[in-house]
């Protein structure tokens, strides 16, 4: 009875994580480029082989390709494929984000909503208009006609992008398990390719977090009886043994 009510108790705490980390999902729902986080869980293993319960592996970010819209930005970019911007802090720290909503700075500088800076590229205040190609590459406009390359926006792959660090919204960190980033160059046949004028949306829909909070409820719930059934049981044995 004890062991059936450790394996029912766990088996809620399991699922309050779940649900907790779906809220989460629907709350950045509406964020560009957040990628949304799944729970995973095992069962405890008694030695012997017998199973006792529920135990949590944590949170693994899960990547998949959000839907591309236009937007009204004059800056904004979009990722279609593996891949991120590189974003420096203002202490130079490397971060990196599939959000690709940038405005120009006072400095020339594209930023995002944190004030994180896009390395690779400056824009001169006289520029008149930008236009990025897939693979990258910055070119504006200027007073009389004149045009000029200014250089090319590199995108960063990870070996294992499932152990990057989330730090906020849809920021990232590297870690030693997810590897050193890599340079790549968009536009190739078979790697990313990026999209001007265009965002990549958050890739949590609410039709499926709803799906899956119900789901979640429902597990949780089934535990909570079960609790409640070992716990009568225990009561039930405790009155026998006294009387």
């Amino acid at each position: 009875m004890d062991r059936a009510l450790f394996a029912a108790a766990t088996g809620m705490a399991a699922q309050q994580r779940n649900l907790d980390t779906i809220a989460d999902n629907l709350a950045n729902a509406g964020v560009v480029g957040f990628k949304g986080s799944a729970q995973s869980f095992a069962e405890l293993i008694a030695p012997g082989g017998q199973g006792l319960g529920t135990v949590a592996l944590g949170s693994r970010v899960l990547f998949a390709q959000g839907k591309l819209a236009r937007s009204a930005g004059p800056f904004d970019l979009a990722i279609d494929g593996p891949g991120f911007f590189t974003v420096l802090d203002g202490h130079g720290r490397r971060l990196y984000t599939r959000d690709g909503a940038f405005s120009r700075s006072a400095d020339g500088t594209l930023r995002n909503a944190a004030d994180y800076r896009l390395a690779g590229v400056t824009i001169p205040n006289d520029a008149l208009t930008v236009t990025v190609a897939g693979d990258g590459s910055v070119r504006a406009t200027f007073a009389a006609g004149a045009a000029r390359n200014l250089g090319r926006i590199r995108l960063a792959e990870f070996a294992a992008p499932e152990h990057l660090r989330a730090l906020d919204g849809a920021i990232f960190e590297a870690t030693s398990a997810s590897g050193k980033a890599k340079d790549v160059i968009a536009g190739s046949p078979d790697g990313p390719k990026l999209h001007f004028g265009m965002l990549e949306e958050s890739n949590v829909t609410i039709i499926d977090a709803m799906m899956q909070i119900l789901t979640a409820q429902r597990a949780y719930e089934a535990n909570a009886k079960g609790v409640q059934a070992a716990d009568e049981m225990l009561r039930i044995a405790n009155n026998l043994s006294r009387g």
